[in-house]
Parts: C-alpha cells; sequence; structure tokens
C-alpha cells in the first residue's frame, strides 16, 4: 500500500514513522510549559525525545504488542495529557481517537485532509483544537517532503452539542532563534 494519495512507494509495516522535530515545533505553544504525557504509540521515541527536549514530562510510553486501540492506561495520572504520532490507517485511527479520548485528552498528529472526509464524521464531536503542521518530511535524510498536509488533533470526551465549535490554528511564520 502506498505511504500517500499520489505516491508509489511502499509503506513502512505498521505506519511506523518517526515523528521528525519539525512535525513537533507547531505543537509546543500549545502545551503548557511541563506538560506531563503520556505517548502510547512510541515507536522509537523520537516524538517523546522532542518533547522533552522542549522541557515537557513523559509519565510513560508504549507501544505493539499493547494495543493503543483497546488497551486501559490505568497508570495515567490526573492531568497527564495523551500524545501521539498514531497509525494513519482508518479503522486503527478511529479504534485509537475513541480509546485514548475516553481515557484523557489526546493530540494526535493527522493527515490533515481526514478532517473532511465523512469517515470522521463520528468523531468530531470529540475534536476541539486542529493545529495546522503543513508537510513533513518523514523518511530520514529523503529530500522530499511527504505529499500529504498535516495537522495536531486535540481529542476530549464527546461533547454533548455536536455542533460545538472547534478551534482552528492556522499555519504560522516560525522562524529559527
Amino acid at each position: 500500500m502506498p505511504v500517500g494519495k499520489r505516491s508509489t512507494f511502499s509503506r513502512i509495516p505498521q505506519d511506523a514513522y518517526s515523528t521528525p522535530a519539525g512535525a513537533v515545533a507547531p505543537l509546543l505553544p500549545h502545551l503548557a510549559p511541563g506538560t506531563r504525557f503520556f505517548e502510547p504509540c512510541a515507536g522509537e521515541g523520537r516524538l517523546i525525545e522532542h518533547l522533552v527536549n522542549a522541557g515537557h514530562i513523559c509519565t510513560g510510553r508504549c507501544d505493539l504488542p499493547t494495543d493503543a486501540r483497546t488497551w486501559r492506561y490505568l497508570s495515567i495520572e490526573s492531568g497527564v495529557i495523551f500524545i501521539t504520532n498514531p497509525p494513519w490507517s482508518r479503522p486503527a485511527l478511529h479504534d485509537i481517537i475513541v480509546n485514548l479520548s475516553n481515557q484523557g485528552p489526546a493530540w494526535l498528529v493527522l493527515d490533515s485532509s481526514w478532517i473532511h472526509t465523512r469517515q470522521s464524521i463520528p468523531y468530531l464531536p470529540r475534536l476541539q483544537k486542529i493545529v495546522s503542521v503543513g508537510r513533513v518530511r518523514w523518511i530520514p535524510n529523503s529530500p522530499y517532503d511527504g505529499k500529504d498536509d498535516c495537522c495536531w488533533c486535540l481529542f476530549g470526551l464527546s461533547r454533548p452539542n455536536e455542533c460545538a465549535a472547534t478551534h482552528f490554528i492556522g499555519r504560522v511564520e516560525r522562524r529559527a532563534a
């Protein structure tokens, strides 16, 4: 199966793409200083590394065989949020959205087009905030960015008013310090 809608490259098994720093940068202004987080789709831990380097605190991590679609994270403490780069395979993604957001706030990085599809409709009442990222270079040392735009999505418990507003943060120019 190709990586994106307009690509002939084979996917990495289980969508195990490490999260580059450039994909994390747009999320950082939306996290409180010293945010405590749990990473349920940790892979090699690159996302954790970027967040810890930015001053946030990882309280736990896991990956397969612990399945983020169904696992109850009983060790999640009050005030800890989920932050993850989940598989983008739709059935897995949808189950992860529900499972994590039933347990606490969950930031997931996704392809932006997902929000505009019919399949997203049952999950939109959980969507509280969208932070635009743009295109991401998922393959290290590649000269090319991915062909799909990305965003960070904050999911929480389903809101009773299905028309509740979702806060959208557009892309902003980031300058190197």
